[in-house]
This record gives structure tokens, C-alpha cells and sequence, in this order.
């Protein structure tokens, strides 16, 4: 008796296999693998969504929080006076900040204009392959006032727009006016 219950068990077996829909089954599992990793391939190298939130960016980020679009496939030679960019925390490496560049290698930059942190008189040169960031709200912001130029090595991207709320959104231009 028990044999003739796994020859019925067996053939049931072989006719849900013959199913054109289960049949796929593995080729769609593949397709699926494919997939989440061209995603993630995606995600670390070209670009990404990114929620950036806290007081440092104010007025151009909210401090509640919104969703970003992060150019991850930068060339550090184009990033431009003005772009909005990520980075790994000089002070904390477990955690991005997102900050204005204010001055690219070779620029004579003020080290704090604010006098919080340096006189407003003093005066530094960005050193090769770094750059110098700063918060757009300085008050409430820890950027190269605090922890001096950042290594283009810890920059992680560029924010290109922020496409969360849907009622701010918008494309960031790299503008800053600077003296010469």
C-alpha cells in the first residue's frame, strides 16, 4: 500500500514538473538574480536614491528629510565650486554628510567666515586631491571649519536633484558665486 501511494506521490511530482510554469521556474529565479544585481551594480557605481535630512543644509535641504538623486559616477576633476556632494564623515566614517563645495585644490578658501571655530582673518590653501566643504546653514553645520579639507577619496557622489517631496522638486545647478 505505501508503495503504490509514492507511485502516485511520484507521478504527481512529474506532472506539476511538466508545467510550462513550473518548468520556468529556475530560468525566472536566474532572471530575478540578474536583476538585483545589475541593481546593485547600479546603486553602488552610477547612481542612487539617498535620504539626506538635518539642520546643516538649510534652506536648500529641509531638516525634516528628502530623497536625493546621487550621481555616484563622478569625476573628481569636473566636481565644480557650488556642487552639493556626499562623503564618508572625516570624524564618524560610518556616516555620509552632504555638503557645498566651496573650494577645489589650489584655492586660498577662509578657514571660517562665521569666526566660530578660526578669526575670520585666517586663511588656508586646499591641498591636492582634497576639497573644502561647508554646510549651507553654518550655525548648525560640522564641515572643514571643524575637520579641515576633505580627501576627494571619501567623496562618495554628487547630488544631481531632489525628487522627494514632489512639490520641491528640482535639479541642483553647481552656480556659487566666489571672488577672485
Amino acid at each position: 500500500m505505501s508503495s503504490g501511494l509514492l507511485a502516485r506521490l511520484w507521478t504527481s511530482i512529474r506532472r506539476t514538473a511538466q508545467k510550462p510554469a513550473v518548468r520556468q521556474l529556475p530560468y525566472r529565479g536566474l532572471q530575478l538574480a540578474n536583476f538585483l544585481c545589475a541593481l546593485h551594480l547600479f546603486a553602488d557605481h552610477v547612481a542612487t536614491l539617498s535620504y539626506v535630512q538635518g539642520p546643516s543644509m538649510i534652506p536648500t535641504m529641509a531638516a525634516s528629510g528628502e530623497i536625493v538623486l546621487e550621481l555616484k559616477w563622478i569625476n573628481a576633476q569636473k566636481l565644480a565650486r557650488g556642487d552639493l556632494v556626499t562623503y564618508v564623515s572625516p570624524l564618524d566614517p560610518t556616516r555620509p554628510v552632504c555638503k557645498r563645495i566651496i573650494g577645489l585644490p589650489g584655492d586660498v578658501v577662509c578657514v571660517d567666515p562665521t569666526g566660530t571655530y578660526a578669526p575670520s582673518t585666517e586663511h588656508v590653501v586646499v591641498p591636492k586631491n582634497h576639497l573644502w566643504v561647508s554646510g549651507d546653514n553654518m550655525a548648525y553645520s560640522r564641515d572643514s571649519r571643524v575637520y579641515g579639507p576633505v580627501p576627494l577619496g571619501l567623496v562618495r557622489g554628487r547630488i544631481y536633484a531632489r525628487v522627494w517631496p514632489l512639490t520641491n522638486m528640482t535639479v541642483f545647478p553647481g552656480n556659487f558665486d566666489y571672488i577672485d
